[in-house]
């Protein structure tokens, strides 16, 4: 019979103290080294109209700014050398009461350029310490429920459009970009994490099928299931959206493990396709409701069209019946059944999520998952 060469609790002392060391150097890491190491990504997504010239823009997202982050001010600066024919701001640029200012200053250079933007939570509300472990159920408070104060939205949204930026909230244009003025059509709506998106303001088809433009464009913060299926749905024929943090603290080898919404994991960050039903069910599709069926608030419902008709069935949180899953069982299951992107449709969407460039002041780490903007090279689709 063999012994080991060392005592047990001496065996066990050092793999704690191992496990202890990696666990440091983990951090150490994550809060010291990569939340700083920011990243361009070049990317191509072939959504213009056969025979027009490529366009170049630029998507930024998620600056999480506070006024002492002078690094983070100059690098995002400096993305002006790129000289895009258009930049794309998907929101949360704020971590600090007062950081509209640096927020204002960091975009000030990238607003030479016409771009357009969207808000995020963290436009609206001040942010706030959380459980880590709540974003595996999406049980977090979010918005109001924060009891936090709220940013003066006014002003931001003022700077922005007096540096010639488009405000994109539940609006649709039509802009011309580049050195030939191709044109696009943008649409985006309000922030769906705060459960702001009303998608019926900006619903229509596509102006991209008609013809009439190069390409539709919707704009998003938060890319929640429901918005990317009304939007692809209309004919979008791409989305370009934030949020995510690309999972922000992430396995090596492995990816995300969470996404702050109900978008799956492998479509956390980067380019990918998107369709009515990616996510296994076409929440742009009205369900019927079954007997006894009662709203949030006790009283009766007959019928999905007394909740519109567009009735989201992953969004039932706003119904209580046994035919109809509530939101985070269904949230979770969509993160299990979720088709690929190798399995898209021919028509399917382009899809862009950056992992942002920031995080909230209060979990200043990043593991696996640098910070990021993102050249997006738009082309032209094959004949």
């Amino acid at each position: 019979m063999s012994f080991p060469a060392r005592p047990l609790p001496r065996a066990l002392s050092l793999a704690a103290a191992g496990t202890a060391a990696g666990g440091t150097a983990a951090l150490a890491w994550a809060s010291l080294i990569e939340r700083n190491w920011y990243a361009l990504r070049r990317v191509e997504m072939p959504v213009l109209a056969p025979g027009t010239a490529p366009l170049r823009v630029l998507h930024v997202s998620d600056l999480h700014i506070v006024p002492r982050q002078e690094r983070r001010i100059q690098w995002v600066r400096q993305l002006a050398r790129l000289e895009p024919d258009f930049v794309i701001n998907t929101g949360d640029n704020l971590s600090d009461e007062h950081a509209i200012p640096a927020a204002l200053r960091a975009m000030g250079p990238l607003m030479e350029f016409p771009g357009a933007f969207v808000f995020g939570s963290n436009d609206y509300f001040y942010p706030k310490l959380k459980n880590p472990l709540r974003y595996f159920d999406d049980s977090h408070a979010k918005g109001a429920a924060m009891q936090t104060g709220e940013f003066d939205i006014a002003q931001l949204r003022d700077g922005f459009t007096a540096g010639g930026w488009l405000d994109l909230t539940h609006r649709r244009e039509r802009v011309r970009v580049g050195a030939d003025g191709v044109a696009l059509e943008l649409l985006g709506v309000d922030d769906p994490h705060l459960e702001y998106d009303d998608y019926a303001q900006v619903a229509g088809e596509a102006a991209s099928r008609r013809g009439e433009v190069a390409a539709t464009i919707g704009v998003v913060h938060a890319p929640y299931t429901r918005v990317l299926d009304a939007m692809t749905a209309d004919g979008a024929d791409a989305v370009i959206a934030g949020h995510t943090h690309g999972g922000q603290l992430c396995v090596p080898f492995h990816g995300a493990l969470v996404t702050n919404c109900d978008l799956d994991t492998s479509r956390v960050k980067g380019v990918s396709r998107w369709w009515p039903g990616a996510s296994g069910v076409d929440s742009t599709q009205a369900v019927p409701i079954g007997p006894g069926a009662l709203a949030t608030d006790g009283s009766p419902l007959d019928s999905a069209a007394e909740i519109g008709e567009r009735f989201d069935v992953l969004d039932a949180h706003r119904v209580h019946n046994d035919s109809v899953s509530r939101s985070e069982a269904t949230a979770r299951e969509r993160r299990r059944t979720a088709l690929p992107s190798s399995a898209t449709p021919d028509d399917a969407a382009w899809l862009h999520v950056s992992a942002g460039l920031g995080h909230n002041k209060y979990t200043p780490v990043r593991f696996a998952c640098r910070p990021e903007a993102t050249l997006i090279t738009l082309t032209a689709k094959a004949h």
